[in-house]
């Protein structure tokens, strides 16, 4: 296994395991986010602050449609993990044979259910009229690209799952630099409007998607599969749901409360619109390296429990713990010095009604969720070793407790305190999903056969 671009991670130190793995697969997020801050950055500029408020209103449906899709491919990637331990190669062939048929069944129906209600959607959230036109433009050819991004998705999942956080890298940066390229031709050149933004999303996602087909044909001999691979079987498709769905639906619910709380900020005028925008895409970028220590969890503790090495799961999350507590640091005193200048990004610097009025609230915005960025390690973090371990259906209780969250400041909250609560909606959710997990992810460790005193030795070897 040398010569391969897979990884066992089920031995050597976790510290360095975590890390080796996790790194690639940060700046893989961070690119696949530059995609996203692209748009927004060309749309904000060159089509003015309508324009980027309508794109940033699509932000929660968009997240709870993708996030549903990348989910499923996320689970249905773990069984793999987990056969990968074992070294039976057998099921992990299986497994990817009735992953390609699930994976094209729900790319179709969520591209056709998504694409035919796209409008009904934006009308439920309460779409302010001079920004609607903008938010369907650009939100429908998201959906259309979704077997793109389930491609991507799918095939990257498997390619983590098999020790490679890598190579999605390397194709992630190509296309990210395509989108760049795209998002400048359609929307300045060829005076596209914000359609021009999805059409270069939609294209650059099917190149990354193509790209990995083409690298796990002629590098994974393993996943070589056969006409008896790709025949349906009930346990093997029943073992990808039990796993899919949850984590799909644990994404899909956590949505539902940014929606609640997205269709609040629609009633507050587009500048609470763009300011909680330009702030939203600072966060999804700086908060990349929490979802790279879940993604990295997630098969660290899938690899290891397939193995039989519980104690091994829990020394990765002693590991993860450590990088995630002095990033949350770090990433607080940038924000607080220079979160106003990462927001004008975004904006026009010559509007006064960006400068005066948008960029201070999105400053605000910043920084309260700055504040709470170690619960939202432990979000990540323990919620993707859950889903590692096999209890998919326990980490979906999380989403629904951010769900709640946010559903209560959105409905309840903003409308008497206005653009503060909206602040302080996504700490609230990541607490409440917290005093759910702690407890569960030591439960789930216990049943998977946890000791702590082989812990301790582990922890001195």
């Amino acid at each position: 296994m040398s010569d391969s671009p897979m990884k066992d991670l089920t031995t050597g130190s976790p510290m360095k395991l975590v890390l080796s793995f996790m790194l690639p697969l940060l700046f893989g997020m961070v690119f696949q986010q530059f995609y996203n801050m692209v748009d927004t950055v060309v749309v904000g500029k060159f089509l003015g602050v309508d324009a980027l408020a309508g794109v940033g209103s699509t932000g929660s449906i968009n997240f709870l449609v993708l996030g549903l899709c990348n989910g499923i491919c996320a689970g249905f990637a773990i069984p793999v993990a987990q056969k990968f331990g074992q070294r039976d190669f057998d099921g992990l062939r299986k497994f990817v044979g009735n992953m390609v048929w699930l994976s094209i069944f729900f790319a179709v129906v969520i591209t056709l259910v998504t694409t035919v209600f796209c409008r009904q959607f934006l009308v439920w959230m309460n779409t302010p009229e001079d920004t609607f036109s903008y938010a369907y433009d650009y939100i429908f050819l998201i959906f259309l690209g979704i077997p793109a991004t389930m491609l991507y998705n799918l095939l990257s999942g498997i390619i983590r799952s098999l020790g490679d956080s890598r190579t999605p890298l390397y194709f992630l940066i190509f296309s990210s630099l395509l989108n760049v390229v795209l998002d400048i031709v359609f929307i300045v050149t060829f005076h596209m409007g914000v359609a021009g933004a999805g059409w270069a999303t939609l294209l650059s996602q099917l190149i990354s998607g193509v790209l990995c087909l083409w690298y796990m044909a002629k590098h994974f001999p393993i996943l070589k599969l056969t006409k008896e691979d790709l025949k349906l079987e009930r346990s093997y498709v029943q073992r990808l749901l039990a796993m899919g769905l949850p984590m799909g639906l644990q994404y899909s619910i956590t949505a539902i409360g940014s929606i609640l709380l997205q269709t609040a900020v629609n009633t507050l005028g587009a500048s609470a619109m763009a300011a909680m925008t330009a702030g939203s895409k600072v966060v999804f970028f700086v908060v990349c390296p929490f979802d790279a220590i879940g993604s990295t969890a997630a098969t660290f503790a899938g690899q290891n429990i397939g193995a039989g090495k519980p104690e091994r799961v829990h020394a990765g999350v002693r590991a993860s713990s450590i990088l995630g507590v002095v990033y949350s640091i770090v990433a607080l005193v940038v924000l607080y010095f220079w979160g106003g200048n990462l927001s004008s990004i975004f904006l026009d610097s010559t509007d006064a009604q960006a400068v005066n009025v948008i960029l201070p609230m999105s400053r605000q915005f910043l920084l309260w969720n700055a504040v709470f960025y170690i619960p939202l390690l432990y979000v990540n973090l323990l919620r993707f070793t859950i889903q590692g371990l096999g209890f998919s259906n326990l980490a979906m209780v999380a989403g629904v407790s951010e769900m709640i969250a946010r559903g209560i400041f959105g409905l309840c909250l903003v409308p008497y305190f206005g653009f503060g609560a909206v602040c302080l909606a996504s700490p609230a959710a990541w607490v409440m999903a917290d005093l759910f997990l702690f407890p569960a992810y030591y439960a789930c460790l216990k049943k998977r056969g946890y000791h702590p005193k082989a812990q301790k030795s582990l922890s001195a070897s």
